[in-house]
């Protein structure tokens, strides 16, 4: 489970980011409830509207994130952003000491925070792989999100007691001295990103964007990935208007929206914490949370009392976790790494850039309809992102299930194109991408689901748009039998594959 913590820098980064992500936590609980309460009349859309101008930028800024993120040295672009965080904890928060602080500081530091993550998220995820083998890039992944699950679990508890005892605004200078810790693990790190290999011609922006969005358009796993992504981000994982409008509806204070948070943390760390323990990212694992989202979310709009709302939190984080922790490794690793900073940061833009579209009309609905409507609403998006990729593994992958004697059930799969539908034989499993398998030699077996990256894994930087064009794999027949393509589709799942680039 905590196999990357041996590599030297990485157990570095760990520890800093560990500390800093509390702060961020403490920060972002008294964010939302200085908005609802301090600033507002528990105004909810406020908080919608804060939050919106806090991730509208990672939508905003795709074509520059990605390409930063990709281009220069990441612990560099991670330096910076780190510090420019810190100074937007340390203004607010000497605002809100002096009671100069009205409601659209708050909305300015919030676009402020969105703007600087725009590019520390994407900088931030591919680091990941700066620092670990691609052996250990999936578990490392895992051990991030329990970094940040662990810090959930402390950070709203501690910013509930400290808003009540000292004051909202303390509360962001102590998040502002918590960076000091990632800045010191930054500077302690002795990985760098490769440099780039010679005689490549840097593109731009725009036409590296366009890189990432036709790899991402010739895999239709990541497609679906990315609808549902887009479908939980926008209207399940608005959070800070759910827990805020809910905490006041059973007449709680401060301490008990802290301890809501923390309690959803302890269903985040254990999803994470399981995701560290399986050997690849599966996406049939992304289908199965989101589809937890959904009932989880219906069955919190019924609870009665603070207490058994609370417990629904722990289920409810623990499907939250499990679906982002999987989703963003299965991302990872089965993306090329040439142009994997573009893919992260259109996955985490349509992630964050779901809160703008969403967060606002969540909050309207709590004012107009009551804070449960916010979970009915959750429900509605996550059990409509199980049926999409329910849908694409019926029609993609083939997956049909055979009643036996009694009560006995088969499941096969499109998994190996050519062996027809006989389960004995179906020896690959469900969710690697098809086109990326090997192809002519002994299946590859459950632990190696995924891509096999070589020495050149984190080698990324600029690439040649023609090349990425003229890769692409050729179309081929189909075979009946098997109810999947031959060769390697470009609008396969999981292309380009063996026919084309193989993935280094």
């Amino acid at each position: 489970m905590f196999r990357s913590l041996s590599v030297r820098d990485y157990r570095i980064w760990f520890g800093g980011a560990l500390v800093s992500n509390i702060g961020a936590w403490m920060q972002s609980t008294t964010q939302n409830w200085v908005v609802l309460t301090e600033l507002t009349e528990n105004n909810a859309a406020a908080v919608g509207v804060t939050m919106a101008l806090q991730f509208g930028p990672q939508l905003l800024l795709v074509p520059f994130s990605g390409a930063v993120a990709d281009r220069f040295d990441r612990r560099r672009v991670l330096l910076v952003t780190q510090s420019l965080l810190m100074l937007l904890a340390a203004g607010l928060g000497l605002l809100l000491i002096t009671g100069a602080a009205e409601l659209w500081h708050l909305y300015a530091f919030a676009l402020g925070l969105g703007l600087v993550n725009a590019f520390d998220t994407t900088s931030r995820q591919a680091f990941v792989s700066d620092l670990v083998g691609p052996a250990q890039l999936s578990n490392a992944v895992a051990l991030n999100s329990a970094s940040f699950n662990s810090a959930r679990l402390i950070g709203p508890a501690v910013a509930g007691v400290l808003i009540a005892v000292v004051g909202s605004g303390w509360v962001f200078l102590i998040n502002a001295a918590s960076f000091l810790a990632v800045l010191a693990a930054l500077l302690l790190i002795s990985a760098r990103k490769p440099p780039e290999p010679a005689g490549v011609p840097r593109e731009s922006q725009l036409r590296q964007l366009s890189a990432g969005v036709r790899y991402v358009r010739r895999r239709h796993d990541l497609l679906v990935i990315f609808v549902m992504v887009f479908l939980v981000g926008a209207f399940s994982m608005n959070f800070p208007v759910i827990s805020s409008t809910m905490a006041v509806e059973f007449g709680r204070g401060a301490s008990d929206y802290g301890l809501l948070s923390s309690i959803l943390a302890i269903g985040s760390l254990s999803g994470a914490l399981l995701a560290a323990r399986r050997p690849s990212a599966r996406m049939r694992v992304v289908i199965v949370a989101v589809g937890g989202i959904g009932l989880v979310s219906l069955l919190a709009a019924l609870m009665p009392s603070f207490w058994t709302f609370a417990a629904t939190l722990v289920c409810f984080g623990l499907a939250i976790s499990t679906m982002l922790t999987t989703a963003n490794g299965f991302v990872q690793t089965t993306s090329d790494p040439a142009v994997r900073g573009r893919v992260l940061a259109l996955y985490m833009a349509i992630l964050m850039g779901g809160t703008p579209i969403g967060a606002p009309l969540v909050g309207l609905a709590a004012d107009a309809l009551g804070p449960r409507s916010t979970l009915v609403i959750s429900a509605i998006a996550g059990l409509l992102a199980f049926g999409i990729g329910l849908a694409w593994l019926f029609v993609e992958r083939g997956l049909r299930f055979h009643r036996g004697g009694g009560l006995r059930v088969t499941v096969t799969h499109a998994g190996r194109p050519g062996r027809g539908d006989d389960p004995g034989r179906q020896t690959e499993t469900l969710t690697a991408p098809i086109s990326v398998l090997r192809r002519g030699g002994p299946a590859i077996g459950a632990g190696e689901s995924v891509p096999q990256e070589g020495s050149t894994a984190s080698a990324t930087g600029a690439i040649r748009i023609d090349d990425l064009d003229a890769e692409a794999p050729p179309e081929t027949s189909q075979d009946p039998g098997a109810g999947a393509p031959h060769g390697d589709d470009p609008a396969e799942p999981g292309a380009p594959g063996d026919g084309g680039r193989r993935m280094r």
